[in-house]
């Protein structure tokens, strides 16, 4: 467990989780630290003790699956290692949470922009901050010198265009648009040509977010993976799946849903810091094995930052471990 002492001794994690620290607060305070009341409480280990930390995971939203496996695996340890006391289930919690959301790979959350024209797919339905998003990682991209071009997918509301291009105006890159009602994948196909001609470096595709006919939804997808990628080789290299962590086990269900109509290479999680549920993380990764490549920690442009599976967990537990 000496991971475990470097994440929550060492000077220099403390310093740089310090976004998740205080972005996780409500998840912190509401939930775990009653896993922390139940374990000072409860001196042995017990049966109930088990079925107390399963409603709390529950209610941190890790997802019903997940906490039973997680729980049993717990148990097991605690018979294979002969653990009488509760105050050590403590360490052996955080490194299940670690373990499970790694599941012994390197989990990369980098976003792939390293092509002559890299483009990432936003997906999700309205109203999670999809378009803040994309506002945020642009910001991100150009501090890397990246040539940014936003492109306005979400033809079927105007208020999402007007939406898109406000952000590129503030954030001072190109952006590329066609009048409401466009087919989608006519506007990936044009602005594709201008971002070629332009030396554009990255787009950044928004679409429509309709899960009411799933069928529309797939088959509006699948049009706009086929003209990418007719256009460019292996694009698009990323499509990005934005859920809003507050809407808790509804963000899964929208995942598992997205996941079926296209090949979801990474979730962006956002107003992780507005939630007492920062548990979703973990139950995306483990149900779906689909990486969080970021996640939303305030409302300024900078409060968008890559997942880090070691800082994450330190937010959750960094006043009880």
């Amino acid at each position: 467990m000496g991971f475990i002492k470097e994440l929550f001794q060492s000077k220099k994690r403390k310093e740089k989780a310090q976004k998740y620290n205080i972005g996780m607060k409500k998840t912190r305070q509401s939930v775990f630290n009653q896993l922390d009341e139940l374990l000072q409480k409860n001196v042995k280990i017990t049966d109930e003790l088990f079925e107390d930390i399963e409603e709390i995971f529950i209610m941190a939203d890790i997802g019903v699956n997940t906490v039973i496996s997680m729980v049993n695996h717990l148990r097991e340890n605690v018979e294979v290692n002969n653990v009488k006391n509760a105050e050590d289930l403590k360490e052996m919690i955080v490194e299940e949470m670690f373990k499970r959301y790694v599941k012994e790979d390197i989990v990369d959350t980098n976003l792939d922009t390293e092509h002559n024209l890299a483009v990432l797919l936003f997906v999700g339905v309205n109203g999670v901050g999809k378009t803040t998003t994309i506002g945020k990682v642009a910001h991100l991209l150009k501090q890397k010198n990246k040539r940014v071009m936003m492109v306005a997918g979400d033809t079927f509301r105007a208020g999402a265009i007007n939406q898109l291009r406000i952000w590129s105006e503030r954030v001072g890159c190109d952006f590329y648009e066609k009048a409401p009602g466009s087919d989608p994948s006519s506007v990936m196909f044009e602005a594709i040509q201008y971002a070629k001609k332009n030396n554009i470096d990255v787009l950044l595709c928004d679409t429509a977010g309709r899960l009411q006919n799933k069928k529309n939804l797939m088959n509006e997808l699948s049009k706009i993976h086929r003209v990418i990628g007719r256009e460019i080789e292996d694009a698009p290299h990323e499509t990005l799946l934005v859920i809003d962590a507050t809407t808790g086990q509804n963000g899964l269900s929208q995942a598992k849903i997205f996941n079926e109509v296209t090949t979801l290479t990474g979730v962006i999680l956002t107003k992780l810091d507005g939630t007492a549920k920062g548990g979703i993380a973990l139950a995306v990764k483990d149900t779906l094995n689909i990486p969080i490549k970021m996640i939303g920690l305030g409302e300024k442009l900078e409060d968008l930052e890559y997942f880090d599976i070691e800082e994450y967990i330190y937010g959750l537990f960094a006043d009880i471990v």
